[in-house]
């Protein structure tokens, strides 16, 4: 069975361990066995995930104090070592391939978020109608975790209680190269699939959705509620022939009347259907910069609708 861990290993990282062999005389370094139908991070230098979900996490894990441990893995998590990932919710177990002819079993574990947490944070997604749209179109709004900040809510992990995890190999340190491995790809599944957050955090993809389907559906009925007992309300209206001489000139609530284009959820939808491009940018995907440069191109548009 493999041995739960604390966020800290009890053996300090060598720069020459390659692998976790221990011969009974102490450590040594040996060599994985490589195999050819594992899950390979697209990544193939520099930084791992692009998306700023996937980039907090991995900054999240460095705030937890293993950040410079996460260099292990790195490798591989690119050659394909990690065999088998799946992500539950509060769980995420893998099957990582090391020197040893049985895969090592690998299983990271972040707190599930109460019912009661997961229902507040809930209300107050659906109280805005953009996020709400925004996500129930697929797309990850930046500005949620802020919204999860302001609630005194952990979206990502903060203390080192939220996190731990498990492998079945021999070596003490946490992590070790197999769960820097899964740390790793997890940060790439986050680039593809940003739900995967609310999994481990225990609320799939699809209760998300429809809860703030049936929230925001709510909503609407109140406020088409509101509108009809305000369109029943008798409005005093000046006798027709009072008003002769104005009757075909505008009145003077067009005034104050200022029309404003609708807030869309942006073009991410769109952009996600594509996926991501086959070329980067500075190290970034081209289709972030797609994303940033529409948005702010459909903001300017607004700006100047408004003020002409």
């Amino acid at each position: 069975m493999p041995r739960r861990r604390s966020s800290y290993g009890s053996r300090p990282y060598r720069y020459d361990d390659d692998d976790e062999g221990y011969s009974g005389y102490g450590w040594r370094a040996t060599t994985p066995i490589r195999s050819e139908q594992g899950i390979k991070a697209r990544s193939k230098r520099g930084q791992i995930g692009t998306r700023w979900w996937s980039q907090r996490w991995l900054e999240t894990l460095e705030a937890l104090g293993i950040g410079s441990r996460l260099a292990r893995g790195r490798s591989y998590a690119r050659s394909g070592q990690v065999l088998a990932l799946e992500v539950k919710a509060g769980c995420v177990t893998a099957s990582v391939q090391g020197s040893s002819p049985r895969p090592y079993k690998v299983a990271i574990y972040l707190s599930p978020l109460s019912d009661q947490d997961w229902e507040h944070i809930l209300d107050i997604m659906a109280q805005d109608a953009l996020l709400a749209a925004r996500l129930l179109s697929g797309e990850m709004p930046q500005e949620i975790e802020a919204l999860f900040v302001r609630e005194r809510i952990s979206l990502f992990p903060e203390v080192s209680d939220d996190l731990s995890t498990s492998c079945s190999c021999p070596d003490p340190a946490n992590p070790c190269k197999h769960i820097a491995a899964v740390y790793y790809l997890l940060a790439e599944r986050f680039d593809s699939d940003p739900f995967m957050l609310f999994t481990l955090r225990g609320r799939s993809k699809e209760a998300v959705g429809e809860a703030l389907q049936q929230r925001r559906s709510q909503v609407e009925e109140l406020s088409q509620a509101e509108d009809f007992l305000l369109a029943a309300q008798p409005v005093p209206l000046q006798p027709l022939e009072e008003r002769l001489d104005t009757f075909w000139q505008e009145g003077e609530e067009l005034e104050d009347f200022a029309p404003r284009p609708a807030q869309l959820p942006g073009p991410s939808p769109m952009l996600r259907e594509l996926g991501d491009a086959p070329y980067t940018v500075v190290g970034e995907n081209l289709t972030n910069w797609f994303e940033r440069i529409y948005m702010k191109a459909a903001q300017y548009a607004r700006d100047r609708l408004e003020n002409e």
